[in-house]
């Protein structure tokens, strides 16, 4: 039920929390879960983080906030770490995953531009999420998400993803107008589906020979999720612009956009801005969670925890008539049943004692924090189990 004085954009469960620790929450009547959602793949280093408590706290003493007429310093150093793990050049910050997407179809646009098109095309993925600005529900897919949104920017292909006859069919057609194609590693919001096996290398020398810009929004999938910095290191390759939110504020918000030099300087001065992106706050966390996933090793444990997650899933769910397939990599992991299950994230909490997210009506979505721990994979194991029964 939605408070009367809260637009309803959302249909929450009728639980509420008052504090949370580590992989844990618990609600008010002091009841315990085991929190397999992690705010849709945010807390990755878990609730109130000693080191981001502290964090926040000082910065919260010392500056929050002075706009970007002046230079600030912890944003400085936020965007040369972010640029040395992912080996782009320039970074933007701003404070959401929408946010970073739009300056990503920013960046397309003046690429198109400098390139002399005069409509330039976006090329983007069937079945992809983007965010809820009329831009990125443009280039999202889903009748659920457009529905009472007509006129939205035209300026997208939606393609099959990791149809690669599909995305040659569409460079005949329409090659000298397409400016960008942007994706998703891994979709998310549709199920946790993971581009099919050289997809994106076969994409990324797509666009080089083209002249396109490979934009990946790593937004559920970066700063750790699937085992590595960000998903596009498993295959080998860097794109020319990548987005990020989520999991790099650990609940803080933030968002960031990161590019390519020569991508970057499309940029100048008054082209694009935010009055909060990149303040002290924001980036100081940012800096502090990157800190924290080195030093307690949790890319190695989200690689570990959720192969292990993942084979035991197989192992005890495999002969189930109700699930379809179990998929993901690192701590993503989809499960997708064969018929819609009512309620079944309430029964979760309710009868184990576990949050999980079901999207789509009938796909149980896990995104534990990366500190989960062997113990906590076999609770998940044992409850999901149950749950499907």
């Amino acid at each position: 039920m939605t408070a009367a004085c809260l637009m309803t954009t959302y249909q929450p469960l009728a639980l509420s929390f008052t504090r949370g620790l580590g992989t844990r929450l618990w609600d008010q009547q002091g009841r315990e879960y085991l929190d397999a959602v992690a705010g849709v793949a945010v807390t990755n280093v878990g609730h109130s983080h000693p080191r981001l408590v502290t964090a926040i706290s000082e910065q919260a003493g010392l500056l929050l906030h002075t706009s970007n007429l002046y230079s600030i310093d912890w944003q400085q150093r936020l965007a040369q770490r972010l640029t040395q793990l992912s080996g782009l050049d320039r970074a933007f910050f701003n404070n959401s995953g929408a946010e970073a997407n739009e300056t990503a179809l920013k960046l397309a646009r003046l690429h198109g531009w400098k390139k002399a098109i005069e409509e330039p095309l976006v090329v983007v993925m069937e079945n992809a999420f983007h965010g809820r600005t009329l831009g990125t529900m443009a280039a999202s897919d889903g009748p659920s998400v457009r529905l009472g949104f007509q006129r939205l920017p035209g300026d997208f292909l939606k393609v099959g993803f990791g149809d690669l006859a599909a995305l040659e069919a569409i460079t005949q057609q329409f090659g000298p107008r397409i400016a960008a194609v942007l994706l998703e590693p891994i979709q998310g919001e549709s199920g946790v589906l993971p581009a099919p096996p050289g997809y994106l290398k076969a994409l990324r020398e797509h666009c080089t020979r083209h002249g396109w810009l490979m934009m990946l929004d790593e937004i559920q999938t970066g700063i750790g999720r699937t085992g590595a910095w960000f998903a596009f290191q498993h295959e080998g390759i860097v794109p020319d612009v990548m987005t990020l939110a989520k999991g790099l504020g650990n609940g803080v918000p933030i968002g960031a956009c990161l590019a390519r030099a020569s991508v970057a300087q499309l940029f100048t001065p008054g082209s694009h801005g935010s009055t909060f992106g990149g303040n002290p706050l924001a980036c100081r966390v940012g800096c502090t969670v990157l800190d924290i996933i080195e030093e307690q090793g949790l890319l190695q444990n989200a690689a570990q925890q959720g192969t292990h997650l993942l084979a035991r899933l197989r192992v005890e769910l495999r002969e189930h008539p109700q699930v379809l397939a179990i998929r993901g990599q690192g701590l993503m992991i989809g499960i997708e049943l064969a018929r819609p299950y009512r309620d079944l994230a309430l029964r979760a909490a309710h009868e184990h004692g576990l949050l999980i997210n079901v999207t789509r009506g009938k796909i149980i979505r896990l995104l534990p924090p990366l500190t989960l721990d062997a113990k906590e994979v076999e609770m998940i194991v044992r409850a999901i189990t149950r749950l499907v029964d």
